[in-house]
């Protein structure tokens, strides 16, 4: 801008030639510069105006771009990074094939210390022993005024004493975080499941891992992300379950047992509906292994899948069912029961005298050992050998629990022909009550091999051929007249019906064999194993009773026929109609 003088001298002289007044020259310069001024102020305020408006339409711009691109971005959860964090991984549930839950985790807090911050330490030790009476005044008192700078306390504490321990207002005192697994239907299907323990861990964090059953089976799976927090479903029928588990408790009480065990298998698939073992445990506190004494007294031992027992005559079916095959015998052939039976100096004995000779079909009915033996003897050790092989009786059992696979069944190291005699009546080899409901499924069927399965929904194809399904038909038949008896004779199981329900079943009676060697005189594991219906085979049910004896009719009684056959009938009768079986004409007559 041109500055203008504010009194020009050619101007001033002017106006004194002319007789103005000069000083107006100069008011005049001031008014003009003041005008210019103002003027560029304003033209300067309309831009910055201006400027301001276009800068607040672009800001408004930029707000609704970004809003129309949040809105536009598909929902996804928040996702927080840590670089240093551990990340806990949600251990996977577990629910029975109907999706009812068997175990979850649940959101809890460990306790505890940092005795340096403590100001009454002897006080704090006497105050948590009063919340948690398991822990020692003493031993508690010593860590506290110790050297230790932390010291765990308890890896779980619930809603209640979290509360109290904050009433108790001790510094020192620290929560953490953690997830623990919780069984909600306690000691039902225990040995199934198993249960759990803390792996790695620290104040914010620890890792849940399987200890036993299922847990341990599928720890790696229950654990792994790429299942995207999908449950595992057991073939388990928790319904079915606790009516097996209320019979079996009751059975076994009134029966005097030292234990029992049951397991249900879907005949076809192999599906498992029911596994128990008595004495039980909670496995949301589950016990010790014990460190001394027999593992079998222990809770935790599995009776159904770890328990190897000689269970006695329910093996006679498998050496008829053989022999049939074989076409050593038919289902009305004579064979020679006369007793004793010798064998160099050993002798095979009937418990009662059934007299010289029994068809076929009566000798399982009646239960013959000596009857058996002899058909043994014409089937031979080798031939005898492979097809309880081929059945799955000699191997250790497939199913998904982590104890099976180090329980192999014992035999004889010397496969020899008294072997053979003893053996075709369940002596002399020792099997779990899983192994034998396989057994009795695969030969029960129509003849086809099954193997025992705890998951749900598995494709199972038809396995391998272990006999015909005549020789399958002729032995359910064989099996219900056990049961219902015929024309001539009473099976051992006549208590064993269940009225609409064709049943058929053998029971199986053996002498206890003592860990020093030799049978108790006094003892037997007493066994019921049972096919039903037997027209249509669905369910096969094993029900083993350990050391029974109750007064009944005059005197006291051991045999599966007085104890382990009362149970399992009681048991059909229960789940029957629970497992969908509709009543038989036939049965109800």
């Amino acid at each position: 801008m041109t500055r203008v003088p504010l009194r020009p001298l050619a101007r001033i002289l002017r106006a004194r030639d002319v007789g103005d007044d000069p000083a107006e020259i100069e008011a005049e310069n001031i008014r003009r510069r003041h005008d210019e001024m103002r003027e560029g102020i304003r033209r300067r305020s309309e831009l910055r105006m201006r400027l301001l408006g276009l800068c607040a339409v672009a800001a408004f711009a930029m707000v609704g771009l970004r809003m129309w691109a949040i809105a536009a971005e598909p929902v996804t959860e928040p996702v927080a990074h840590a670089s240093q964090n551990q990340v806990a991984v949600a251990r996977a549930d577990i629910v029975d094939r109907n999706g009812r839950l068997l175990a979850t985790n649940l959101a809890t807090q460990s306790l505890y210390a940092h005795p340096q911050e403590m100001v009454d330490p002897e006080g704090a030790a006497v105050a948590l022993a009063q919340v948690f009476p398991e822990l020692d005044v003493e031993r508690l008192t010593r860590q506290f005024t110790g050297e230790r700078k932390f010291i765990w306390l308890r890896q779980r504490v619930s809603p209640e004493q979290r509360q109290a321990v904050h009433d108790l207002g001790q510094p020192g005192l620290y929560f953490g975080p953690r997830e623990m697994r919780l069984y909600p239907n306690g000691a039902l299907a225990a040995h199934v499941l198993g249960g759990t323990k803390y792996g790695t861990e620290d104040v914010a964090f620890a890792e849940i891992l399987g200890t036993a059953g299922v847990e341990r089976s599928f720890n790696e799976w229950l654990l792994d992300p790429a299942n995207g927090g999908a449950p595992l479903r057991l073939s388990i029928d928790l319904t079915i379950q606790a009516a097996i588990e209320d019979v079996l408790q009751g059975g076994m009480a009134v029966m005097n047992a030292k234990g029992a065990a049951a397991v249900l298998m879907h005949a076809q698939t192999g599906e498992i509906r029911a596994l128990a073992s008595l004495p039980d445990f909670d496995p949301n506190d589950r016990p010790r292994p014990p460190a001394e004494g027999d593992p079998s007294d222990s809770p935790i031992f599995n009776r159904a899948v770890q328990g190897l027992y000689e269970l006695g005559s329910t093996f006679k079916i498998f050496t008829i069912a053989q022999a049939l095959e074989l076409g050593i015998v038919g289902p009305e052939t004579i064979v020679n029961t006369t007793r004793p039976m010798r064998w160099g100096r050993f002798e095979i004995d009937d418990y009662r005298d059934y007299g010289p000779t029994q068809t076929a079909t009566n000798v399982i009915v009646k239960s013959s050992n000596t009857g058996t033996a002899r058909i043994a003897q014409e089937i031979g050790a080798e031939r005898q050998r492979t097809f309880l092989s081929a059945l799955g009786l000699l191997s250790p059992s497939p199913v998904e629990l982590t104890e099976a696979p180090y329980v192999r069944p014992l035999t004889p190291s010397n496969w020899s022909e008294l072997s053979t005699m003893t053996i075709s009546y369940g002596h002399g080899v020792s099997v779990s009550p899983i192994n034998l409901a396989a057994g009795y499924a695969s030969l029960l069927n129509g003849g086809r091999l099954v193997q025992p399965t705890l998951i749900a929904g598995r494709s199972h194809e038809p396995g391998p051929r272990v006999v015909s399904e005549a020789v399958s038909a002729q032995a359910r038949e064989m099996l219900r007249q056990v049961i219902d008896g015929n024309d001539i004779t009473t099976g051992t199981a006549s208590m064993g019906g269940v009225e609409g329900y064709l049943i058929g079943g053998k029971t199986g009676t053996a002498d206890k064999p003592k860990h020093t060697g030799g049978y108790y005189e006094d003892r037997v594991i007493s066994t019921f194993a049972s096919v039903f219906p037997t027209d249509n085979p669905e369910y096969v049910m094993i029900v083993m009773l350990d050391e029974p004896q109750i007064f009944a009719a005059g005197e006291e009684r051991r045999t599966a026929g007085w104890t382990a056959v009362p149970v399992s009938s009681e048991m059909t009768r229960r789940i029957a109609p629970l497992l969908g079986l509709r009543p038989n004409t036939l049965a109800l007559q």
